[in-house]
């Protein structure tokens, strides 16, 4: 089950930064313990963690890795030849992980401008992922483990 997330104020995007943003009023989010159950319905998880990130902090297997700045034309699927061959309509699920959460929510309010309305945010992101001992909860989808398999075995 997604929840959703009433915002109503401002954000600061960083706290070194003068700019503010705004987010849509409604943000929708998939918590930890809900992303086996989201994979195992097709949801596609995107880790938009750095690659410095990742390399601290562990991968995330089963998920793709996408840079935050590449995210919107890599998911849109009226991007053209940009966007992902996963991407096929906007009625795909995206649940966008980053280290922390507030990364993923932002990315998510960006690809919901662009009409990707099943797009989640992790909350939490990786850290949440990774204290709830779930970061294999990608890979132990049937499907996910059925794809494993078949390339494995070429």
């Amino acid at each position: 089950m997604r929840a959703a997330l009433a915002v109503s104020a401002p954000f600061i995007a960083s706290p070194a930064s003068d700019s503010v943003g705004f987010l849509p009023l409604t943000t929708e989010r998939t918590y930890p313990t809900e992303l086996a159950a989201a994979v195992a319905r097709g949801a596609v998880v995107v880790d938009i963690r750095t690659s410095a990130e990742r390399t601290v902090q562990g991968t995330l297997p089963g998920a793709l890795a996408i840079d935050a700045a590449l995210l919107t034309r890599r998911l849109d699927p009226a991007a053209g030849a940009e966007s992902l061959a996963l991407a096929v309509d906007r009625d795909v699920e995206w649940v966008v992980v980053s280290a922390d959460g507030p990364a993923a929510h932002r990315a998510v309010a960006s690809l919901q401008e662009i009409g990707l309305r099943r797009a989640t945010g992790l909350v939490g992101g990786y850290a949440a992922i990774k204290t709830a001992g779930l970061v294999d909860a990608v890979t132990r989808a049937q499907h996910i483990a059925e794809d494993v398999a078949r390339v494995t075995a070429h």
